[in-house]
């Protein structure tokens, strides 16, 4: 379970990635162009932008630690999961990272019993 965390997380890390840019420059965009201001409303940009780098870190963070430290991976990826749904909501888009991340993350934390001696409960 171990195993499959890790490679959940680092998988919705990168798929993250490139929603968090798509939303870092959607929000940029407004900003800078007046014109597409018009068309570009964001309740809380700050928020987007602070998603769009902080989620893809934890959810790759949180896959590389799901080996070592479970419950730990397992926190980052489901707090990764809670910011791509709030910023961003469940489309088409990030259905996948959102998906992946929280699986990874039910995954790393249900690993109750560790492959090693050491238990992280």
């Amino acid at each position: 379970m171990r195993n499959a965390a890790a490679i959940l997380g680092i998988i919705a890390g990168i798929m993250g990635i490139f929603i968090g840019l798509f939303g870092w420059g959607m929000v940029a965009l407004a900003n800078e162009v007046p014109e597409a201001s018009e068309w570009l409303t964001f309740e809380n940009p700050k928020f987007i932008q602070f998603a769009s780098f902080v989620a893809p870190m934890l959810c790759i963070a949180g896959g590389a630690m799901a080996k070592a430290r479970a419950l730990w991976g397992g926190i980052a990826l489901l707090i990764g999961c809670a910011l791509f749904l709030a910023a961003f909501g469940f489309n088409g888009w990030t259905m996948f990272p959102i998906g992946f991340a929280g699986l990874g993350g039910i995954l790393a934390i249900a690993a109750g019993k560790p492959d090693e001696e050491k238990a992280h409960f």
